[in-house]
Formats: C-alpha cells, sequence, structure tokens
C-alpha cells in the first residue's frame, strides 16, 4: 500500500465526500453538504475534481444566502474550468445579490454565449441588461439632484423653506448607499464642510445628518471622515450650546465608531484597501472625547454626549470578551477628569458649564468602567487613583476645593458605591461632611447635606448616620431658611427613616413620622414656584419613604402630587428618572418578595431570629386598588416618556424597574386596554430587548399579557409588530413559569392568525421546537395553547414539511390531541389538521398509519355536540376523499358514510349550514368516485 491509499485511509476519500454531500444537498440538509464538500476540498489534490466539489458548495452558499462565499467558490471552479456553465451562471446570481450588476451581467453573457437557445440564461441577461439601464440612469439623476441641492443650500439669496427642503432630500439621500456613494464622488466632502462652515444651526445640523448617514455600515466612507472633516473639528461642533447639533454629532461619532469597530459586514473589494488599521482612529477619538469632558470651552450639552459615548463605547457590551483594554486605557487616562467633572459645584465660580444631567451621567460612567474590571488588582488601581484624587483636593485653607472633594466622593457614591464607601470610611472625611454641613455658607451645607444621603444608601452607613447624623439633618431642617438646603435635609432624613425597606417591624422612626416626612414632601412636589432641580429632591424623599405602606397609600390619594410628579418625569433634567422609577415599584409592590414559608418563621422565631413582617397595607387588594389610581392619573404616558430618554441616565437598572411597573399595570385584563390606548405596548418594546436578563423577561412578560387579548395591529401598529416576537419566543423556556409560557403562547397565537411575515418571523426566531414541546405539556391550558398556535402555523410550508418527515410524532400527537375531553384543545388540534391534509395529501395517508385509533377518533369529531370541531373533523374526510382513492374507498366502507349522510340529508339550517355543506361535498365526492349511488 503507497503513501497516497494510506493518507486517504486516514483522512477520507475526496469523491466520497463530494458523492455524500451530493445526497445531504438533494435532501436539503445543506450545512452537512458544506461540512462534507469543506471535507472533500482538504483531501483533493486532482485539480479538475477540486473544481468540480467548488461549483457544488457554491450552490450550498447560495441556498444559505452567503453570497460572498458563493461568489468566491464559483470563481474557484472557474479558474479550473473557464467554460464552466453551472460555475458561471451561480457566480452570476451571488454577484447580482451583491449589487455588482456589470460582473453578473459579464458571467450570464458568457454562459448565454456557450448556450445560446438556453431561456433561463437569455431571461437574465434580459433582466440584468435593464437593472443596469435603470441603474445608469438613476445615478445620473442622483448626480444632478446632489449638485442642485448643495447649490440651493450654499445659496445666500435661496429662501428658508426651500433650503430647509434641500438640506431634508440631502439627509435621506445620504441613508442610501447609492444616494451616499454619488454624493461622495460628487466633492461632497468639501461641500459639507462649506455648509458646516456657514456656522447657521440649520445648515450644520443638515450637514452632520447627512454624514452619518454616508457613513453608517461603511468603513471606507467613515475613515474619509475623519480625515475631511478631522476629529478636533467634529468635537467642537458637538461642543456648541445647542443641544439639537450636539446631539447629532453624538450619532455621528457613534456611526464612525461602529464602522470602524467592524460594524460594517459587507463586502467593498477594492475600497477595502482604503481602510488601514483603524486603531489609531479609534485611540484619538477617545482620547478627544476625554479632554472634552474638561475643557472649560465645551457646553453643558457637549459634555454630555461625550461622556454618553464614552460610557456606551468604552466598558465591554459582553464580559465574555476577554478585551477590556479601552477601559484600562480609559482609566489611566481619564479617570481624573472623570472624577473633575463629579467634583464641580454650579454655584460656585469658575465651573464648567454642565446641564442637569451632567453629573449623575458621570458617575454612571463611573460604575460602568469600575464594573469592567476583571480583577482585584484593577479595581486598587481604580481605587488608589480615587483616593489620591480627594485626598490631594482636601485643604484646611481653600472650602472651596474641600466641597469639590466632597462632590466626587458623592459622584462615587452615585456610581460604583464600593469605591465610594471604602473612600467615605476613611478617616477625617465624615468629619468632614459633618463640619460642612454646620458651616455658614450655604453651598458648603448644599454639598455636605447631598454626600450624607449618598453615603447613606446601606444599612451599615445608615446606622452609623442615624447615630451620628440624624440629629444634625433635624437641625438644618428647622434653622435654615433655604428651602434648596431643607429639602435636601428633609431627604436625609426620609432615606434614614425607611433603612428598614419595607419590612414593618424594622422602622427606624417612631409610629406616623415617616408619613409626616412624605406629606412635606409632596407638598413641595406640588409647589410650582420652586425649581425643578429641588422639586426632584422631594421625589427622592418619596421613593424612599413609599416603602412604607401609609405612605404609598396617602400618595395615590393625593392625585395633584402624582401628576406633578409625572409632569416632572418628562422634563430635560433626566437625573429624576430613578427616583420615579423606585417610587412606581414601591407603589406597585413590583420589587422581588421572598416567599415566606410558615414552617423557616416558626424556626426563626424559636431561635430568636428576625422575622421581616408584611404591612396590612401590602396585601393583594390594596395594591390592585393602588394601581387603578396610578392609571387614572396618567402613569402610562410619563412612563412611555421615560422610556424614550436616550441618556446613559436611562441605565438597565432604571430599566429593569419600568418592566417591573408596566407588568404591574398589566397584570388586570380590563387595564390593558388603557396601556396600549397611550402608547404602552410600544414603549415595552425596547425595555424587552435590552437591559437586565430580570427587566427583559419581565417586560416581555407585560408584552405577552397585552399580545394575548389585544389586536396586535393597534398595540403594535407598523413595523413594530415584528419586534414583537423575539421577546415573545424568549418566554418560550422551562426556566420561564407556566404562566409566561401561557401568555406566551397566546401572544405568538394572536400574530400567527395576521399574516404570513409574522408566521415567517415567528419560525425564524426558532420558536417551532418550543411550540411543539408545551403540545406534549401536561398543563391543559398550555397544551391547549400550544396546539392554538400551531394551528396558525401549519400554513406555512415549511411547517408542513416538518409534519411530512418521516421518524418523528408530530403527526400523530395532533390525531391524539383530537380524542381529548378539552373542546378547545380539540378545536386547535383538529383545525390544524383539517389544513395540513388539505395542502398536503401525502399527509392524508400517513395520517392512517400514525395510530390505529384514527378512524374512531375521526368519527367522534365528525359526530362532536360542537359545531367548530364537527367541521373541522368533516372538513379532514373531505380531504382524505380527494386524496387518494383506495383511502376514499375504505372511509366510505365504514361508519363515515352513515354519519356524511345523516348530517347531508338534514334540512337547511343557518347555524348549521357549514357543516351540512361539507357533509354534502364529501358525498357528492364519494358518488363522483363511483363509491356511492345517487340519493333523493
Amino acid at each position: 500500500m503507497n503513501i497516497v491509499n494510506v493518507l486517504l485511509d486516514i483522512m477520507g476519500d475526496p469523491v466520497q465526500f463530494k458523492d455524500e454531500g451530493n445526497k445531504h444537498f438533494q435532501a436539503g440538509d445543506i450545512d452537512k453538504a458544506i461540512e462534507c464538500y469543506t471535507n472533500a476540498i482538504k483531501t483533493c489534490k486532482d485539480k479538475m475534481l477540486l473544481g468540480v466539489i467548488h461549483r457544488n458548495r457554491s450552490a450550498c452558499y447560495l441556498k444559505k444566502e452567503n453570497y460572498a462565499q458563493a461568489a468566491s467558490d464559483a470563481s474557484r471552479a472557474i479558474d479550473v474550468n473557464a467554460s464552466d456553465i453551472k460555475a458561471l451562471y451561480r457566480r452570476c446570481q451571488a454577484y447580482e445579490k451583491l449589487g455588482k450588476l456589470d460582473m453578473a451581467f459579464k458571467d450570464v453573457q458568457r454562459c448565454a454565449t456557450i448556450e445560446p437557445k438556453n431561456k433561463t440564461f437569455l431571461e437574465t441577461l434580459r433582466r440584468l441588461g435593464a437593472e443596469i439601464q435603470q441603474k445608469l440612469k438613476t445615478t445620473f439623476s442622483t448626480d444632478s439632484r446632489v449638485q442642485n441641492m448643495f447649490d440651493i443650500l450654499l445659496e445666500e439669496e435661496a429662501d428658508k423653506e426651500k433650503k430647509e427642503k434641500a438640506a431634508n432630500n440631502l439627509i435621506v439621500l445620504a441613508r442610501e448607499d447609492a444616494g451616499a456613494e454619488r454624493i461622495f464622488q460628487n466633492n461632497g466632502m468639501s461641500l459639507l464642510i462649506q455648509l458646516i462652515d456657514t456656522g447657521k444651526p440649520e445648515m450644520v445640523l443638515a450637514a452632520i445628518r447627512t454624514l452619518s448617514g454616508m457613513c453608517t455600515g461603511h468603513k471606507a466612507r467613515a475613515t474619509a471622515i475623519i480625515y475631511f472633516v478631522g476629529i478636533d473639528k467634529l468635537c467642537s461642533i458637538m461642543a456648541t450650546d445647542n443641544e439639537e447639533i450636539a446631539v447629532a454629532t453624538c450619532n455621528l461619532f457613534q456611526c464612525v465608531y461602529d464602522s470602524l469597530t467592524g460594524g460594517d459586514k459587507r463586502v467593498y473589494g477594492k475600497e477595502e484597501s482604503l481602510v488601514l488599521d483603524s486603531t489609531k482612529d479609534l485611540k484619538t477619538i477617545l482620547l478627544a472625547l476625554l479632554d472634552m469632558i474638561v475643557n472649560k470651552n465645551v457646553s453643558g450639552h457637549g459634555r454630555d454626549q461625550a461622556l454618553n459615548l464614552l460610557s456606551k463605547n468604552v466598558p465591554r457590551k459582553d464580559k465574555k470578551d476577554q478585551d477590556h483594554s479601552k477601559t484600562l486605557f480609559t482609566i489611566d487616562h481619564g479617570l481624573k477628569k472623570i472624577l473633575k467633572v463629579c467634583g464641580q459645584v454650579p454655584d460656585l465660580p469658575n465651573q464648567l458649564p454642565m446641564t442637569d444631567n451632567t453629573q449623575l451621567i458621570a458617575s454612571i460612567l463611573l460604575n460602568k468602567l469600575y464594573d469592567d474590571l476583571r480583577c482585584d488588582p484593577e479595581r486598587d488601581n481604580f481605587r488608589d487613583i480615587c483616593d489620591e484624587y480627594i485626598k490631594n483636593k482636601f485643604d484646611p485653607n481653600n472650602m472651596d476645593k474641600n466641597i469639590h472633594a466632597i462632590n466626587a466622593l458623592s459622584g462615587l457614591l452615585q456610581g460604583p458605591f464600593e469605591v465610594g464607601n471604602i473612600l467615605a470610611g476613611r478617616q477625617g472625611v465624615m468629619e468632614m461632611m459633618v463640619a460642612l454641613c454646620g458651616s455658614e455658607r450655604e453651598v458648603d451645607q448644599l454639598v455636605a447635606v447631598e454626600a450624607l444621603i449618598h453615603a447613606s444608601s446601606k444599612m451599615s452607613r445608615a446606622s452609623f448616620i442615624i447615630t451620628n447624623g440624624v440629629s444634625l439633618l433635624k437641625d438644618i431642617y428647622k434653622k435654615t431658611k433655604n428651602e434648596k438646603i431643607k429639602i435636601r435635609a428633609l431627604v436625609g432624613l426620609c432615606k434614614l427613616g425607611s433603612a428598614g425597606g419595607d419590612d414593618y417591624s424594622m422602622r427606624q422612626f417612631a409610629e406616623g413620622s415617616t408619613e409626616k416626612l412624605a406629606k412635606q414632601c409632596r407638598k413641595w412636589l406640588c409647589n410650582p414656584s420652586i425649581d425643578v432641580r429641588t422639586r426632584k429632591w422631594a421625589i427622592e424623599g418619596l421613593a424612599y419613604l413609599t416603602n412604607d405602606a401609609d405612605v404609598k397609600d396617602d400618595f395615590v390619594e393625593d392625585e395633584p402630587a402624582m401628576r406633578a410628579m409625572f409632569e416632572l418625569s418628562k422634563s430635560t433634567d433626566k437625573t429624576i428618572l430613578y427616583a420615579v422609577a423606585c417610587t412606581l415599584v414601591n407603589c406597585t409592590n413590583s420589587y422581588d418578595k421572598k416567599e415566606i414559608i410558615p414552617e423557616l418563621v416558626q424556626l426563626a422565631q424559636f431561635s430568636k431570629q428576625h422575622v421581616p413582617e408584611q404591612h396590612p397595607k401590602d396585601k393583594k387588594d390594596f395594591v390592585a386598588k393602588r394601581v387603578k389610581r396610578l392609571l387614572k392619573a396618567g402613569v402610562i404616558s410619563a412612563l412611555t416618556c421615560m422610556v424614550k430618554a436616550d441618556s446613559s441616565i436611562l441605565t438597565d437598572q432604571t430599566k429593569e424597574m419600568l418592566a417591573r411597573v408596566f407588568l404591574a399595570l398589566a397584570e388586570d385584563a380590563k387595564d390593558r386596554g388603557t396601556i396600549v390606548a397611550q402608547g404602552g405596548g410600544k414603549a415595552l418594546i425596547p425595555l424587552a430587548l435590552e437591559g437586565t436578563e430580570a427587566g427583559k423577561i419581565r417586560a416581555s412578560h407585560a408584552l405577552a399579557k397585552i399580545a394575548a387579548i389585544s389586536n396586535p395591529d393597534i398595540a403594535f401598529p407598523g413595523e413594530r409588530i415584528y419586534e414583537v416576537v423575539r421577546p415573545l419566543v424568549s418566554l418560550l423556556n422551562t426556566e420561564r413559569d407556566g404562566l409566561q409560557n401561557y401568555e406566551a403562547l397566546m401572544g405568538l397565537t394572536n400574530l400567527a392568525a395576521l399574516n404570513d411575515k409574522l408566521r415567517v418571523k415567528i419560525i425564524k426566531e426558532k420558536a417551532l421546537p418550543e411550540i411543539e414541546n408545551y403540545m406534549f405539556e401536561e398543563h391543559e391550558q398550555i397544551r391547549q395553547a400550544a396546539t392554538e398556535c400551531m394551528c396558525n402555523l401549519v400554513v406555512c410550508k415549511e411547517v408542513q414539511e416538518r409534519y411530512m418527515e418521516d421518524g418523528n410524532d408530530k403527526l400523530k400527537l395532533l390525531v391524539l390531541l383530537c380524542s381529548e375531553d378539552d373542546e378547545k384543545l380539540q378545536r386547535a388540534a383538529a383545525g390544524a389538521l383539517a389544513m395540513l391534509t388539505a395542502a398536503q395529501k401525502k399527509l392524508c395517508t400517513k395520517l392512517t398509519l400514525v395510530t390505529v385509533q384514527w378512524m374512531e377518533i375521526l368519527q367522534r369529531l365528525c359526530l362532536h355536540d360542537n359545531l367548530q370541531v364537527q367541521h373541522r373533523g368533516l372538513v379532514i374526510v373531505y380531504n382524505m376523499l380527494n386524496a387518494d382513492s383506495e383511502l376514499a374507498k375504505k372511509l366510505i366502507e365504514s361508519e363515515i358514510l352513515e354519519i356524511l349522510s345523516v348530517i347531508g340529508k338534514q334540512e337547511d339550517n343557518p347555524s348549521k349550514q357549514e357543516v351540512i355543506d361539507v357533509a354534502r361535498s364529501c358525498l357528492v365526492k364519494a358518488m363522483d368516485l363511483g363509491l356511492i349511488k345517487p340519493f333523493s
């Protein structure tokens, strides 16, 4: 045996692999076919055979819609044999799908030359020729439109309305690949820079949005924008004191960043050579953003957007990704800069320009950076930098530096609390807070009280401050005439008063104290003469106090206070979102509650351990009343507005709380119409797709509750309806509870009844195997819901093919479900069988083989008291009579004939007419087949 044969024995015979691949391809198992062809390529030494295998694999990739790989394989086959007509045509098909029409035209032209009478080649040649002509026409038309729009925009005397229309047209054009390319090719970059240089806000905005469209998903154009416009120029545009321009520029930065980091998956051929290593550009952008956040010439809006970009792009999105170098780079080059932003005191002179949201966005960024660290040395380094920064700011001779240090500590306490808590425990820090509280300067008191509030977020810290700081806060509250300080001192007392959470037995203050504090908070909340920044602290107080059920009940009885909170949640100050969400979670009792097992309670009491107690007003009926009052006061419009907040302040934790509230509000089916009418259905979709796992599950469950009983077209208008499918499918999981499974199945049933596109979407989300599993479920309602869902899905060819496959019990299960006692289950199963047997005649014969009881089950359906079930049974009989003459003979020789005769002979009756008509159609078919004689 020679060495070649030995290698063949070890590695496998390429011809054998090819033949196996052909069999899998014919059977429709494309993945297996690709695997076999790939193995054949690895072992093949014969050049001609290699060309054939590449050609075959090209066909597989066409089926998988991987057109770039299909073209590559076809090209390799053509390299071996330039006249390989199959490879040429396959490459033509791949090029057409990739949009390379001219190259596709050349390939089919060669095919038509080799086989001039082939109708497929001639038709493709004609069609591609027409498409190329149309594309050229469109291209020339687009060229002139682009130039015309720039002429209007740069013309000094053109009227405003005409310029606005031209700007909008340019933005729309840039979002299409052909339009973006024409702008780019027609000196568009220089013209867009001219628009920016005019300094006119509407022109700058139009230019920035056009650039965003041009570089979305296009690495080459994104790189060109960096070099034509420049990162410094983009930063200076984002730094302007115009929120709309700052947001648009932030979006442009994001588009550039996404394109450079691999968001672009398309194949561009020669254009790829324009893009060198983008790592340097990404690092430059990162450093520029870090410089922006401490630059005095940057507006508050610009600073917010720079922080948002850092927050979105620096920490890892997936903790499984090993590379967190961007986080380490940012900590080394920018941690002190972020702390500087946190430490700013707006009431002092020479501070950085900021919005109401800036400091909280900086705190959230700190938290994300710390959370992204992978080991203790990295966390120690983070803490050491923060510790050094705050220590260096303390100065006994400079009170402004001291309050900057305490404010920076407040930022850490709102971000990576663990770090802030350790630093707050350092010698002299708490003493400094107490000293500042006693200062004569109001700004010192303001900063110190806020720091005390943030420092008491944990029980251990709260107990320390209860001992040392309650009297201090009470003293400030009583003595100060400044309402800004007064309200903050009150919030500090509220927070300390709620340190026991909702545990009725762990109240920190005397009976009735929390209600008095809450009453004062509501009074401030409803006072429109107080500024928003101060009024938001009233909501902070309520967020803590509403742990107490008496406070919850008082709050929902006060409709003006609720409406005031909802209005504030819609303001530009987004730092309020978390407090509003906390208050609503408390009022709806939608937080996680541990189940109290009586036996464990007795054990705890015996061992003298603390046992949490539930407040009498936290029982189910009280919660239901509170939900009704919140809905009446307009909570849904507030929630939908909060969900739309495009800012880092809408953290995953806040999203989870909003999802919890939505789920609590959707508990009663009668309230779901109100939720839909006020836009709650649309607002739930982003909550179900992004955020914490717990938040996504709760939002998905709320969506399922709405989709299960509402008209999906109204609840989720337009294209949003297709986004609902994935959240519902995510609930079809053994880790979810039975109610979530059931309502998700009901929602999917409703969606599957609407149109083919939705049914295909459900199948693409891989819901079929899960739905089939639930059809075996012991729980009657879940089994019924799964069967109803399948009944709506069987009109899809892909589902029908699953039932036609050999070696599974899918069809048998449907037949057996028809014999169950549950009428709804019978109706769904019989409906699915009726549609399957109508669509696929082979299934009529297969149905008789799955169980010996099939005839008995079919007879029971045809005699059923429920007319809907009976109608479906008779339709199955009709389908079987039409499918096969032998099968028809077997049916007519059974008791089915007598059943059909009895039903068919009945007088016309509007309530039963459908059933009577089908029975008569069956008898007519039997007469046509010569199985029975006509009867009068």
